[in-house]
């Protein structure tokens, strides 16, 4: 059993969740054992009884950290820009270039195994589901093509973590952001009224390329 130095200040519930939730990024939820994560932080179990009451309330804690630091501080963040079609630009830049960063979202949505991370997961996408339909409504989509957009896009970020994980060769920064490109011009922009575009490339003519042909689309009448 590991001692803590007696220099070393008290340990808080938030250390031991940030502890817990590395662990999920090793191994998942089942890499979650008190008495690993007490050794890493260089201490007891009586130390962790202290702040939890079992091994539930400590991946509980972790998951909780996890929902806070890669959902609701994200749209904290987005909520900074006051334009949708940026806010869901920088969306899907930060998603596409950091989610493969993120050992323990890909843990947890490729496993969830603990009842509580399937509670967390399923938390975590209608959350970031209904923040993107919100954000496409904003831009003119209908409240039903909006929620289809938004679980497409789901789809897709879920898609690319696992690709990127399995088979990162197949993923350039160059591919990245070409793939990018087009996530955004046929979910977001695509077949929105020529008014919308005409608004939002007013705004940042970068949000919204012209492709030729492609826009004919966007002279059908609104929804």
């Amino acid at each position: 059993m590991v001692v803590r130095k007696p220099s070393q200040r008290p340990l808080t519930p938030d250390d031991w969740a940030k502890a817990a939730l590395a662990a999920i990024a090793r191994g998942g939820v089942a890499a979650v054992a008190v008495e690993t994560v007490a050794a890493e932080l260089g201490a007891t179990k009586g130390s962790f009884y202290w702040h939890f009451k079992n091994r539930d309330a400590l991946v509980q804690a972790a998951l909780e950290k996890w929902e806070q630091r890669r959902t609701e501080s994200v749209i904290e963040e987005l909520e900074r820009e006051p334009d949708p079609a940026k806010r869901l630009r920088k969306l899907l830049e930060a998603a596409f270039e950091l989610g493969p960063t993120d050992r323990a979202e890909i843990a947890l949505l490729a496993n969830p195994e603990h009842p509580a991370a399937v509670r967390a997961v399923r938390r975590a996408a209608d959350r970031r589901i209904a923040y993107i339909a919100e954000q496409l409504e904003k831009l003119g989509w209908d409240s039903d093509d909006a929620l289809d957009r938004a679980v497409i896009l789901y789809y897709i970020y879920v898609g690319y973590l696992q690709m990127a994980h399995v088979a990162p060769h197949v993923i350039s920064d160059v591919s990245r952001r070409r793939h990018l490109d087009l996530v955004f011009d046929a979910l977001v922009t695509g077949e929105l009224s020529a008014e919308s575009v005409v608004r939002m490339r007013a705004s940042n003519p970068r949000l919204v390329p012209r492709r030729g042909p492609r826009q004919r689309g966007w002279n059908n009448q609104p929804r």
